[in-house]
């Protein structure tokens, strides 16, 4: 789950917590919300660790040796 999908998650949840006063037949709105606020902070936290993991510094490994290359020209080419 990224980052926007756990900011969307948590804006929805907070609307239904909050804001909605309907009633859905044997479904509590509240409830739906705080459990959809949940899902995205636990999102959050687990996509916060996972990018913290991904951004570790790597050393780089040392460059190749450079060879050098020389054109003779005391020697013909082929015919």
């Amino acid at each position: 789950m990224g980052i926007g999908t756990s900011v969307f998650l948590l804006a929805l949840g907070a609307i239904l917590a909050f804001a909605v006063n309907a009633s859905i037949g044997g479904l509590d709105l509240d409830v739906v919300g705080w459990i959809l606020m949940g899902a995205g902070v636990l999102g959050l936290i687990m996509t916060t660790l996972l990018w913290g993991r991904r951004r570790q510094v790597v050393a780089a490994e040392q460059p190749a040796e450079y060879r050098r290359v020389e054109e003779r020209r005391d020697v013909a080419p082929p015919l």
